[in-house]
């Protein structure tokens, strides 16, 4: 049995992710937490998430150290906000707590930190930014089709709902990513993020990347490969957040036999060579 805590446990992703979890035969939810002193303490997660009670109350974020060692957690599911996550990610590193991350938004700096504490406490961990199953397949196509379409100008649109705070999207930063690598860019060099005034001509190098926010869109890609006489459209929209959510439960399943002291990210789950 694969015992999972979960934190923003009383959130949309939260709350979507243990409903999932306690409907699995091979994992439990042992540990719910949510923000620092929440109002929700002491508050079966189960009622909160409209599910019945379930016997695991929750707990806040400065409570994370002793929450997992009391609980036993086997690993600690996290899809909050960057700051927040980066404190979740080393105190559960510091307990020996696997993690799966689909928090996005980290900057350098947070990274070489999350990436310390998981070498240095040796835990297994997946961190992603975008855990669907469809969005994974999505980036091993445009790995290939860059180099294959390199005369053609490349433009990354994303939407996602207007409550989300980073931007670009983690999936469209890594789109990004993945396409410069395949045209041997320099992504510090080619990235042009949205476009105002009288800019001129559009160079050939450069790789626009958009951010559209609005109303409840839970997230569309697009990546535009655009030539003489023709364009091609890579697409990806998730309908609603279980998208994601299965995506977790393929990592938690992973984990269990993933290496110590490494990130791996949903290719790896997937076995999909990048």
């Amino acid at each position: 049995m694969i015992k999972v805590a979960v934190t923003g446990a009383g959130g949309r992703m939260g709350s979507g992710i243990i409903k999932t979890i306690l409907q699995q035969d091979d994992m439990e939810v042992v540990a719910a937490i949510e923000a620092p002193n929440t109002p929700l303490e002491g508050k079966d997660v189960g009622e909160v998430t409209g599910i019945g009670l379930i016997g695991v109350k929750i707990t806040g974020a400065e409570k994370l150290a002793q929450t997992l060692q009391k609980s036993n957690a086997d690993v600690l599911v996290d899809f909050t906000i960057a700051t927040a996550a980066l404190e979740t990610i080393k105190t559960s590193a510091s307990c020996g707590v696997n993690l799966i991350v689909g928090t996005t938004g980290f900057t350098p700096e947070q990274l070489k930190e999350i990436k310390s504490a998981i070498v240095e406490n040796n835990i297994k961990a997946v961190i992603s930014p975008n855990m669907a199953i469809g969005v994974n397949v999505f980036f091993k196509i445009l790995q290939e089709l860059a180099p294959i379409l390199s005369d053609y100008d490349v433009e990354i649109i994303e939407a996602h709902h207007k409550h989300k705070k980073d931007s670009p999207s983690g999936t469209a930063n890594r789109a990004f990513e993945i396409i410069a690598n395949g045209l041997e860019r320099e992504p510090s060099e080619v990235g042009i993020y949205g476009r105002n005034g009288l800019i001129g001509e559009r160079t050939k190098e450069e790789i626009g990347v958009h951010a559209v926010r609005g109303g409840d869109i839970v997230g569309d890609h697009m990546v535009l490969f655009a030539g003489d006489g023709e364009r091609l459209e890579i697409v990806h929209r998730a309908h609603n957040r279980q998208a994601f959510i299965s995506g977790v439960i393929k990592a938690l399943r992973f984990i269990k036999t993933a290496d110590s002291g490494k990130i791996n990210d949903m290719a790896d789950v997937l076995g999909i060579n990048r």
